[in-house]
C-alpha cells in the first residue's frame, strides 16, 4: 500500500475549500439578484394611485379651467366622451351629430382631495337647471353630465345629486344626468390649456357667453 504524505492531504483540503466558496459565492449572488428583484417589485407597488374623474360642463375650456384650481388636482384634458363616432372631430362633435359631449377628465391625487370634493366643486361650475345647453353653447354636446368609472363613484354621484335636490335650494328640477364613463377621446392640442395658452381669447370668451353672470344668477342664496 502506498502511503501518501501530507502535501497530497493539504492540497486536497485546498480543492475541497475552493470548491465550497465557489458554491457559497454563486449562492450569495443569487440571494443578492433576488433580493434586487423584490427591490424592483416593491418599487412598482409602491407606484402612487391616480384617481380618474369625468364631468361635462358645457364649453371644456371652462371647464378645464375650473377644475385646474382645484387643490388636488393632477391635471386635466379636454376631450369628448358618450357618443358612438369613433375618433370625432371637434367640428363633428360641435354640430351636435355624434352623441358626444364635450368634457372634460381630471385626474387627481386621492391623498389630497377625492371624489367626493370633486363633485362639490363640480356643482357650482355649472347650471343644472337647464337641459342640452350651457350658457351661450346650446346642443346635447354642452349639456351637463357625470360620468362615474365604476360603482363607488356612481354612488357618491347619486348621493350628491340627491343631497343638492333635497337642500331646496332651486324650485326647478336638476337635468344633470349621470352616465357610465365610455372610450373617452382627447380634443385637438390647441383645445387643451386654452385658458393659459390663449388667455385673453379664453376671457373673452367666457364673459361674452355669460357663464360667470349665469352662475351668479343660478347659485346665489335667493334663488
Amino acid at each position: 500500500m502506498t502511503i501518501l504524505n501530507s502535501s497530497f492531504f493539504d492540497e486536497k483540503a485546498r480543492s475541497v475549500l475552493s470548491t465550497i466558496l465557489l458554491i457559497l459565492a454563486v449562492f450569495a449572488a443569487c440571494g443578492q439578484s433576488r433580493a434586487q428583484n423584490l427591490s424592483v417589485v416593491s418599487n412598482e407597488r409602491a407606484e402612487p394611485v391616480i384617481g380618474v374623474a369625468t364631468f361635462a360642463g358645457g364649453c371644456f375650456w371652462c371647464t378645464e379651467a375650473d377644475f385646474d384650481k382645484v387643490p388636488g388636482v393632477i391635471s386635466t384634458i379636454s376631450g369628448y366622451i358618450g357618443g358612438t363616432v369613433i375618433n370625432p372631430t371637434y367640428e363633428q362633435v360641435s354640430a351636435g351629430k355624434t352623441g358626444h359631449v364635450e368634457a372634460v377628465q381630471v385626474r387627481f391625487d386621492p391623498t389630497k382631495t377625492n371624489y367626493a370634493k370633486l363633485l362639490a366643486a363640480y356643482w357650482p361650475t355649472i347650471d343644472p337647471l337647464t337641459p342640452n345647453r350651457q350658457f351661450c353653447d346650446s346642443g346635447t354636446q354642452y349639456r351637463s353630465v357625470i360620468f362615474y368609472h365604476n360603482a363607488d363613484q356612481q354612488q357618491q354621484a347619486l348621493a350628491s345629486k340627491a343631497e343638492l335636490v333635497s337642500s331646496g335650494r332651486f324650485t326647478q328640477p336638476i337635468v344633470t344626468e349621470l352616465l357610465p364613463a365610455t372610450v373617452f377621446y382627447p380634443a385637438e392640442e390647441y383645445h387643451q390649456d386654452f385658458h393659459t395658452k390663449n388667455p385673453i381669447r379664453y376671457k373673452y370668451y367666457r364673459y361674452s357667453c355669460g357663464r360667470d353672470a349665469r352662475l351668479k344668477q343660478v347659485w346665489s342664496k335667493k334663488n
